[in-house]
């Protein structure tokens, strides 16, 4: 399947939203909350107002003229906080688009991003049943902190 990763457009960013709702991890056997889960502050840091401060970055992945998934960071007081000068970072692809390599890419595009823009390190939360913490270690991320249901982990761009 033929796949380009690309920096996000502005008048995608309302795409965030879908792929904010496709970033939450359900673990088997739980109900799938209704999409005003989004509405909820902790979550909200994720995109509101996304492009309007001079750290957002944003890629997405593209088959077909179609935006299959989306990755972005911003320096946020979020899940995955460290400090406040590294950017955290949200990554999601449609269910249906799973598991093809598209997530990787896309990470792996937006750590070259952030080390050009001089970063020293990024970082993300993610719940340590989701098979996505497998693809995080894989690229580098070590866990710096965790609770019990959750890895705060980071990586070292510098």
């Amino acid at each position: 399947m033929d796949y380009m990763i690309r920096e996000m457009r502005k008048e995608e960013y309302d795409l965030l939203e879908d792929f904010l709702y496709e970033a939450i991890f359900i673990p088997e056997g739980i109900s799938v909350p209704s999409k005003s889960i989004i509405m909820q502050p902790g979550l909200q840091v994720y995109i509101t107002d996304f492009g309007k401060r001079k750290d957002d970055i944003a890629f997405v992945a593209e088959i077909g003229g179609k935006v299959t998934g989306a990755v972005w960071a911003r320096i946020m007081d979020d899940y995955g906080h460290i400090d406040d000068s590294t950017p955290s970072l949200a990554i999601s692809l449609y269910k249906e688009y799973r598991g093809r390599g598209m997530g990787t890419a896309m990470l792996q595009e937006m750590l070259s991003a952030l080390r050009q823009r001089g970063y020293e390190r990024t970082s993300l939360a993610v719940q340590k049943a989701n098979y996505a913490v497998k693809m995080y270690r894989k690229a580098g991320f070590e866990v710096v902190d965790e609770n019990e249901e959750e890895y705060i982990m980071a990586f070292r761009l510098q």
